[in-house]
C-alpha cells in the first residue's frame, strides 16, 4: 500500500502505550520511523489515570509531552518529554491515525478491557 507522504518513513511519529509483553517494561514510548533506530525511540513509564499526551512538530524538531489530567496547562504536571532532532522528516501531506491493537491473546483484553477516551483532538498547521 502507497500512503500519502510516503517518502521520509511515511512521515510517521507515534505516541505508544505498551510494554509490548514485558511485563518488567516502561509502560509507554515516543517515536519516529524507523523504529529499528534506537535513537529514534524514547521509552517512558506513564501512571494510571487520566493523561494528556501532545507532540509539537518544527523544522528539524518534535517535543513529545506528557502531562499529568485533561489539559497541558502551564500548572498541569509533565510526567514525561522528550526532543528528537535527528531523522526528523519535513512536512508533506500528513494524515491523522489513531489505533488501538490488541498485544497478545484476545483473551488478555477480554478478561482485562482496554478504553482510550480521546477527549480533544486538535491539528494547527
Amino acid at each position: 500500500m502507497t500512503t500519502p507522504g510516503g517518502d521520509q518513513n511515511n512521515r510517521e511519529v507515534n505516541i505508544q502505550i505498551s510494554r509490548w509483553g514485558d511485563p518488567a517494561s516502561k509502560n509507554a514510548q515516543y517515536q519516529i520511523q524507523p523504529f529499528y533506530i534506537p535513537a529514534n525511540v524514547a521509552r517512558l513509564y506513564v501512571p494510571p489515570g487520566e493523561l494528556t499526551h501532545s507532540f509539537r512538530w518544527e523544522p528539524g524538531k518534535i517535543t513529545f509531552r506528557t502531562f499529568r489530567g485533561a489539559r497541558a496547562e502551564p500548572a498541569s504536571e509533565i510526567i514525561g518529554e522528550h526532543i528528537f532532532t535527528s531523522g526528523v522528516p519535513s512536512p508533506g501531506a500528513e494524515s491523522v491515525r489513531m489505533a488501538i491493537y490488541v498485544f497478545g491473546s484476545p483473551e488478555n483484553l477480554q478478561r482485562n478491557g482496554a478504553e482510550v477516551v480521546v477527549d480533544k483532538f486538535e491539528y494547527l498547521p
